[in-house]
């Protein structure tokens, strides 16, 4: 048995809770997975998980083994890395997650330049409007835009997108331009929001270093931002969104901005990743990249 690589496999499974995510997750078959858990286990003489038909859980002695297992690969990563200069030497999976609009428009135009760069390299890149579980569902790092909750991961703030409000021509040739924020109230928003039923809160203004809710009309909410955008296009009410996101629609002129003096808040952009310590040195150097990409369209 190859106790470093039971290991790896081990450490995958404990974080994902689950042999059948840790197996995909790192293109093995389920089976390799879990005789190779159970092979580490008579190793060592003691049961690591706790196995029901539902989940996966560490059992007293896996949590201490856990802790000590991932200071030892990054301890053997980070020796194996020491002295590597050569790209071409860096290899490994990388799992990233970030909104639709930054993939899109951001890092997906800029990104074969750094697969091209690092060939080892094999990135899995997930993009949605839904906050994924850093931990559970495996990620080495995410890229998140707005205000961030305590969940006790590392967050690395860096810098903020300018927001813009916007209409089509189409629904400014209608409605006409609403010069103030009393004109809103004849006005129509489309409303955004991650979970469909919860109380879409209205035109977002940062005024005085404080945020104020102006009610306006508006019958469309939705979830997703790629809708957001195609909705407003289309003519079906205004939207606030960061002016990176939209610099193709307003240079094409299907969109227009308005109301420049009532802007929201600038939104951060963060990065945001379970340990520093335990920072593989690929990962180490997508972030970097991805923070250089990202510094050419946020304020500092």
């Amino acid at each position: 048995m190859d106790k470093i690589y039971a290991m790896q496999l081990f450490v995958r499974v404990a974080e994902l809770s689950s042999f059948s995510n840790a197996a995909e997750s790192m293109g093995l078959p389920k089976g390799s997975v879990s005789r190779q858990i159970q092979a580490l286990e008579t190793e060592l003489g003691t049961q690591l998980l706790h196995r029901t038909t539902r989940r996966v859980q560490l059992t007293q002695d896996g949590m201490v083994y856990y802790e000590r297992a991932k200071d030892l690969l990054a301890n053997i990563e980070a020796l194996d890395g020491m002295f590597l200069h050569d790209p071409s030497s860096i290899s490994g999976r990388l799992r990233v997650d970030m909104p639709v609009a930054v993939a899109k428009n951001l890092v997906i135009p800029r990104l074969p330049d750094f697969l091209q760069h690092y060939p080892g390299i094999e990135l899995e890149l997930s993009s949605s409007d839904r906050l994924v579980d850093v931990i559970r569902e495996g990620f080495d790092c995410v890229v998140r835009v707005g205000t961030l909750k305590d969940s006790g991961l590392i967050a690395r703030q860096l810098g903020r997108l300018s927001m813009i409000n916007c209409a089509s021509p189409d629904y400014l040739a209608r409605f006409g331009y609403p010069e103030s924020l009393e004109d809103l109230a004849s006005h129509a928003l489309v409303h955004y929001t991650v979970n469909l039923g919860a109380r879409p809160q209205g035109f977002e203004v940062w005024l005085d270093k404080q945020t104020r809710w102006v009610k306006t009309g508006g019958i469309l909410t939705v979830n997703s931002t790629e809708t957001y955008h195609a909705a407003c296009v289309a003519g079906l009410g205004i939207i606030q969104v960061p002016r990176v996101g939209v610099r193709e629609a307003l240079r094409n002129g299907k969109l227009v901005e308005i109301l420049p003096q009532y802007r929201a808040e600038p939104m951060p952009v963060s990065l945001i990743y379970p340990h520093r310590r335990n920072l593989s040195r690929r990962v180490h150097l997508f972030m970097e990249w991805l923070s250089t990409v990202l510094k050419d369209y946020v304020d500092q």
